[in-house]
């Protein structure tokens, strides 16, 4: 119980720091949280460069809107947050809207094709490669879906797309995701 009550009281102090402006807290949390953080903006980008900037813009974010931060509640989580959202307003801005639909006939093939553990033979690396090679509007709704666990609904609305356009581009993306794989030769 003492260990709770002292990381209570530390991350009291910082969220206290930061809302002063203090620099070293800044520091200490951007150096606490970049790869993290780092990680979701990569998913996001198609470049380092602009995940780096993504990210860089989140930071900004965060120590702007410290008040709002909820004590009690997992900072991480509260960050990974403002992560997220920043890297759907670049999405929504920089990104044209496609709404191409599949033929049916190209959705029963990849799920014919399709293999749930795939990715396990497939290092973090590859697929981190693989994303990046998908359009915006493809990789926006792959992370969203796939790895943040949006709903279409919740994906529609946070991207200003249909449900349908969101669905249409997450199996589109997963064919390019095979294709990619299937071009490097890769065993599924």
């Amino acid at each position: 119980m003492e260990l709770t009550l002292n990381l209570d009281r530390a991350e009291q102090q910082l969220v206290q720091a930061l809302l002063s402006g203090e620099r070293w807290a800044q520091k200490q949390v951007y150096e606490a949280y970049y790869s993290p953080m780092m990680g979701i903006c990569m998913r996001y980008a198609g470049t380092r460069d602009e995940a780096t900037d993504l990210l860089h813009e989140s930071f900004i974010k965060a120590f702007s809107k410290i008040a709002l931060y909820n004590p009690g509640t997992s900072f991480q989580k509260w960050l990974k947050t403002i992560v997220v959202n920043t890297c759907i307003d670049y999405y929504r801005k920089n990104n044209r809207r496609r709404t191409e639909d599949l033929d049916s006939m190209e959705v029963a093939q990849m799920t014919a094709q399709s293999d749930p553990d795939i990715l396990s033979r497939i290092s973090e690396a590859e697929i981190l490669e693989a994303v990046q090679q998908l359009s915006p509007a493809y990789r926006a709704v792959f992370n969203l879906f796939v790895v943040e666990g949006y709903n279409h609904k919740e994906i529609g609305e946070a991207l200003d797309i249909t449900e349908s356009t969101s669905r249409s581009n997450l199996l589109k993306a997963r064919l390019k995701l095979q294709e990619f794989f299937a071009t490097r030769k890769m065993t599924f």
